[in-house]
């Protein structure tokens, strides 16, 4: 009986962590928002409303990867994101800036904190979630 019970556990958690990673629906969460546009790197030289330049970055998110490390932008700059996930269903989130983005989404906020700060995949996708890592670095 025990050898049983043990068997249907485990095979339930491949089922519900098969699920997450593969699934392509999408997570409920924050979102400033709501595009399907990518933009595939940086736009220099148009302005925003905060005094900065507007910056986009597309991330393209894959099984326990995010394919954008490192984010460079300036203080007052308007940061626009876009999620793409081609495999896998993933969600991005900025910690120190309470900002999230989900696959298929974009979201734009205005870089008004100097630091670095890590983002981190908030999806729970399998065993490599953690190393679903980058960080957005803002420069004064």
């Amino acid at each position: 009986m025990k050898k049983w019970v043990l068997t249907l556990c485990a095979v339930l958690a491949v089922v519900m962590v098969t699920a997450a990673c593969g699934g392509s629906g999408e997570a409920g969460g924050k979102t400033n928002q709501d595009t399907n546009a990518s933009t595939g790197g940086k736009a220099e030289g148009e302005e925003s409303s905060a005094g900065g330049s507007v910056k986009e970055f597309t991330i393209d998110a894959t099984n326990f990867e995010f394919d954008l490390k490192e984010i460079k932008v300036k203080q007052g700059d308007t940061v626009k994101i876009t999620l793409k996930n081609s495999q896998g269903n993933h969600a991005v989130k900025f910690e120190g800036y309470d900002e999230e983005v989900q696959g298929g989404k974009t979201i734009s906020f205005v870089a008004d904190k100097t630091g670095e700060f890590q983002y981190v995949c908030s999806i729970f996708c399998g065993a490599g979630h953690a190393d679903m890592t980058g960080k957005l670095i803002v420069e004064a």
